[in-house]
């Protein structure tokens, strides 16, 4: 493992220690807003419920059947 990561610190070598670039043209954006680039959200809403509604549906028929 240890020379895995070796190599690969070899392959970026000759950028590692270069100055991080700054757009002249775009100011930096604030870190509120970075930071919700990356909360999470409800991808699927409406999947929780459709779920729920379904085992319920599910234990119903199961008390029909005993």
């Amino acid at each position: 493992m240890k020379s895995e990561k070796f190599a690969t610190a070899q392959l970026y070598a000759d950028i590692i220690d270069l100055p991080h670039h700054v757009s002249k043209r775009h100011p930096q954006m604030a870190m509120w807003n970075r930071a919700a680039q990356f909360a999470p959200f409800a991808a699927l809403t409406g999947y929780e419920d459709a779920i729920k509604d379904t085992a319920q549906e599910n234990e119903k028929q199961l008390r029909n059947k005993e």
